[in-house]
């Protein structure tokens, strides 16, 4: 019995690192705010800035410079993605809708939005789960508007700690060096 189980256990292990990982964004799928299909592989040839959000943060006047990064740079290539996530402080609210309202109504948000997702630990999305096993736990959200810019080809360049807003110099420059990039 032991025998079989050993065997079962070993073909299992190698089954699993048969498996292809994750190499890019554009391997994953999320839903839109509105529940509709949001294929991340819409984004290839773009830079994402993928910012996990929340309404009711000390952070969420963020929300106006992750709008101004995007039309900044919108024509350019560039797109931010916001994630809402209650993982933090649970600040996020309970519906997809009432995030979607509070986005468009208070800060007139019209990058795209997925819907309400966990982004830290084992209950995390996979997105979130491959930005943590590439970059590694010292640059996992942390708290609300951490942000991951991601290059062209899918591929991640960087993260930025919630407190570096979306209009520092610091994002900034990284969105221009990843957007003159091939």
């Amino acid at each position: 019995m032991l025998k079989h189980i050993t065997l079962a256990a070993a073909a299992l292990t190698a089954l699993v690192a048969a498996a292809p990982a994750a190499q890019s964004l554009h391997q994953f799928n999320l839903k839109t705010i509105d529940g509709k299909p949001m294929p991340m592989a819409q984004f290839k040839g773009k830079v994402v800035l993928l910012v996990n959000t929340a309404s009711m943060c000390g952070f969420t006047p963020q929300y106006e410079g992750l709008q101004a990064l995007h039309d900044s740079y919108k024509a350019k290539g560039f797109t931010v993605v916001g994630v809402p996530s209650g993982d933090f402080g649970d600040q996020e609210f309970a519906s997809n809708g009432e995030v979607k309202q509070f986005c468009e109504s208070k800060f007139g948000i019209k990058f795209p939005m997925a819907e309400k997702a966990v982004v830290k630990g084992p209950k995390a999305i996979p997105l979130y789960k491959w930005a943590a096993a590439t970059l590694g736990a010292d640059k996992t959200p942390q708290w609300n508007f951490h942000k991951y810019l991601i290059g062209k080809d899918g591929k991640l360049i960087t993260a930025f700690d919630t407190r570096t807003t979306p209009t520092s110099p610091e994002v900034k420059a990284a969105v221009q060096k990843a957007l003159a990039a091939g």
